[in-house]
């Protein structure tokens, strides 16, 4: 067995072990054949919760050349092991993977867990933007226990080698975070870092420079829980020295400005600027605001339109209703008011968004 064997063998049984899947080590585990799809190298298994359990197939890979380095498409639909058929199972469990992380975090996507709205939940993704195809993993363990007390434990056999991806838990969430040698496609970042008004300048220059990124998502809840694991953890990608910054929530943060709000979670504050990033737009109409980040907590997303208010106004009412939302765990109907005083009433109305994609909630301000 060679290397990236090993790797994928010790990465695929450590995902098997979880609680949310087999809740043990396999008692059989094997590699069965591999596949390349989309110019990655995959491995297809086959394992046994018992010695007396019928043999199930799943996938692990994502390899490029002979590196260890895999992009995170780990899985198993614990559908039974044939060989005629496993490696069209592999595939189409992939081509699922690859589905989800195409998902842009402004989109309205299907998602688990739902609200009381009936809204679905997305899982809390980014993109840290870097401009040398590299990850330093031992760094990485380090600062993130240096900085939050969150160990990421080393799979047994898992090499320490740049480029190589991380799986791990934590109270019963999944991390995982892969290096992907290339730009983020379709020049996403560099389209959206526009939205930033803020940081404009320096968010376009972030995203125009990167060479690659690193995929980093927590998998498992729509809560407040899993959206501060996930920013500790982004923060913590985020002090590499190769890190120009972070395509999170339909825009790119710098490194300097997603750290400084993370760090409010040590004074027992919420980091609402890195969890749901609010736009403004003004025109001859007036001043329109919308919400992008919402969702990932199975909420609509908030737009105000063409509001005569000032945008410091309108921006200040959209960040508390947010933080109402996600700390409180408010909920916001199509037909009733909201307000912040006895007599502030603003009409809400759920209907397409107009600067979101998919329904949104209006707020009349």
């Amino acid at each position: 067995m060679n290397t990236q064997e090993k790797a994928a063998t010790a990465v695929m049984e450590d995902w098997l072990s979880h609680a949310k899947e087999l809740g043990r080590k396999p008692a059989k585990l094997e590699i069965a054949g591999t596949f390349d799809l989309h110019g990655l190298h995959y491995y297809i298994f086959k394992f046994k919760k018992t010695l007396f359990s019928s043999w199930k197939v799943a996938v692990c890979g994502g390899y490029e050349g002979d590196g260890v380095g895999h992009c995170g498409h780990i899985y198993s639909e614990m559908e039974p092991y044939d060989p005629s058929t496993a490696q069209e199972k592999c595939v189409a469990m992939v081509e699922k993977i690859r589905q989800y992380w195409k998902e842009r975090a402004e989109a309205q996507t299907d998602g688990d867990g739902d609200d009381d709205n009936g809204q679905t939940a997305e899982k809390f993704v980014g993109f840290v933007l870097l401009y040398t195809p590299e990850f330093d993993t031992e760094q990485f363990r380090t600062t993130l226990m240096e900085d939050w007390g969150i160990r990421c434990p080393e799979a047994p056999e898992d090499p320490k080698d740049d480029g190589t991806a991380i799986v791990f838990y934590e109270n019963n969430l999944v991390v995982t975070i892969g290096l992907m040698e290339i730009p983020v496609p379709d020049g996403e970042a560099e389209y959206w870092a526009n939205s930033n008004f803020m940081t404009r300048e320096g968010s376009v220059a972030a995203a125009k420079n990167h060479q690659a990124h690193l995929l980093v998502a927590v998998l498992g809840a729509a809560s407040l829980e899993a959206g501060k694991l996930y920013v500790k953890v982004a923060s913590t990608c985020l002090k590499a020295s190769n890190a120009l910054g972070i395509y999170d929530c339909g825009t790119v943060w710098l490194p300097e400005n997603y750290i400084q709000s993370a760090m409010l979670m040590k004074e027992g504050e919420i980091p609402l600027m890195d969890l749901v990033f609010i736009g403004l737009y003004h025109n001859e109409k007036g001043t329109s605001c919308w919400t992008n980040g919402l969702r990932s907590f199975g909420k609509e997303e908030l737009e105000v339109i063409d509001s005569s208010q000032t945008p410091a106004e309108i921006y200040d009412l959209i960040f508390d209703l947010c933080s109402y939302i996600i700390q409180e765990g408010a909920v916001l109907r199509d037909g009733e008011t909201c307000g912040f005083s006895m007599e502030q009433k603003l009409p809400i109305t759920l209907s397409e968004g107009v600067y979101v994609n998919g329904r949104s909630l209006k707020i009349g301000f």
